[in-house]
């Protein structure tokens, strides 16, 4: 349990790395953050963040930096001071009070500005498939070795994907397979496929019918997730190649790796009713190990949901970033 005064301190750690990209030393906070304390007790204010695991030494400095616990606490401090306050942006309002403007276009433009001001990349996802429901799952064999499966939505969707019939199973097999998803994801959220098969792949019965298909189910589900994912909007992507963070070409190709395979849509989170911070380790994407992702849902009157999110280095700025994600996903409810 912190202090009110060490979670001062934390605050003001990870806002002076963030800022300068610096390990942090207590002569720093004294002078620069304005604590009003000797830095003695910073440095066993440090000290206890550092043995709590909130703060870490470098290799290459005697000053600390935030671990990515610390970066986890100093979002929750965040998120409990957010209500205290009400925040307005007046550039967002610009773009979402013009006159014909359309949702597309002012969410398009308000998540390309946010790319602008932080330096980060941004991600919009559309409110289509989200809200659409497993109807029917049909397979259409071409030949031998070559198939098509249909999914049709309760929105009147089709989607297909054309698939190779591994050569240990033949388009009966298949077929078997298919009627038994019928029956699991009829009237299935589209975003909750993986999550209900997973889920009556614990039914004993199912599961024994079903044990010689494992690889195929998980083919299907791969196949799902393609199919319903919906046009997105990506911006910014080379604004956090020229970040300290990004100097490396390995990592630098993996995540341009992710991004262009679409991997990084894995780690925008659609299904929460509110704002999710994956930071770091939390990432189930490789890439995205040393980023941070935040995500806000919206919904609109109709039910439709879609997701606006930044992704950036850890060291990201939280306290600006939060609100204003939160203030464009109200503001789009408002536009018709």
């Amino acid at each position: 349990m912190l202090s009110e005064r060490q979670k001062l301190v934390l605050k003001a750690i990870v806002e002076e790395y963030v800022q300068t990209n610096e390990p942090v030393g207590s002569k720093s906070l004294v002078n620069d953050r304005g604590l009003n304390v000797s830095s003695a007790t910073i440095r066993n204010d440090m000290a206890f963040l550092e043995e709590s695991g909130l703060i870490e030494k470098t290799h290459t400095s005697s000053g600390r930096v935030p671990s990515e616990a610390g970066y986890r606490y100093y979002v929750q401090l965040i998120l409990l001071e957010k209500d205290e306050e009400v925040q307005s942006f007046p550039v967002i309002d610009q773009i979402f009070n013009r006159h014909l403007i359309s949702r597309e276009e002012a969410i398009k433009e308000s998540m390309s500005m946010v790319a602008e001001l932080t330096n980060y990349a941004t991600i919009v996802l559309g409110s289509q498939s989200h809200n659409s429901r497993i109807k029917k799952i049909q397979l259409v064999g071409l030949d031998e070795r070559r198939a098509v499966v249909l999914i049709v939505t309760n929105q009147g969707y089709v989607e297909s994907k054309k698939i190779l019939i591994p050569e240990e199973l033949n388009i009966q097999d298949l077929e078997k397979v298919v009627l038994m998803l019928n029956d699991i994801l009829k009237d299935c959220l589209v975003t909750d496929i993986d999550k209900t098969i997973k889920a009556q792949l614990n039914d004993q019965k199912v599961r024994s019918y079903l044990d010689y298909y494992d690889e195929l189910i998980s083919t299907f589900v791969r196949i799902f997730t393609e199919m319903v994912q919906d046009k997105y909007f990506l911006t910014g992507q080379s604004n956090i190649l020229s970040l300290p963070e990004f100097q490396n070409v390995d990592k630098v190709k993996g995540l341009l790796n992710a991004i262009e395979n679409e991997e990084i849509l894995k780690v925008v989170e659609t299904s929460s009713k509110g704002i999710s911070v994956r930071i770091g380790q939390e990432n189930i994407v490789q890439a995205l190990k040393d980023c941070t992702v935040i995500t806000v849902p919206y919904e609109l009157d109709d039910g439709k949901r879609g997701a606006i999110a930044v992704f950036g280095p850890t060291r990201m700025e939280y306290q600006k970033i939060i609100p204003l994600l939160e203030y464009i996903a109200e503001n789009i409810k408002k536009v018709v």
